[in-house]
């Protein structure tokens, strides 16, 4: 049987890993081998990014719920467990949306909110 070289499949590995490192200073975008630190550690960085953005939304969301319950004179807390109570189902984002494009239906949510105890 005859002897297969690993040429085409290492060029084909760094190439790979090069593509994806394009746009990066120095050897980072040249070498292999720090090519490919690199890039692994810019994956496990937009992985981790991934993740921390759904928590920043998540914490202006409820940051622009608070203001708005605030104005309305009720706390953030007590509007999202009186909302809860009452049957209201309906998520934050949403909330925050409500809150800054339609404050008339936003009072309404609080009015309701108030109510239930």
């Amino acid at each position: 049987m005859a002897r297969v070289k690993g040429a085409l499949n290492a060029r084909k590995k760094h190439k790979k890993v090069l593509k994806l490192a394009k746009g990066f200073v120095g050897a980072r975008s040249k070498q292999y081998r720090i090519a490919k630190q690199s890039v692994m550690r810019a994956m496990a960085a937009a992985f981790v990014g991934r993740k921390q953005t759904k928590r920043e939304y998540r914490r202006l969301w409820i940051t622009r719920i608070n203001a708005a319950a605030r104005i309305n004179g009720i706390s953030y807390s007590r509007l999202m467990n009186g909302l809860k109570t009452a049957g209201v189902n309906i998520n934050r984002k949403m909330l925050a949306d409500i809150a800054i494009n339609d404050s008339n239906a936003f009072s309404q949510l609080a009015e309701r909110a108030k109510q239930t105890k």
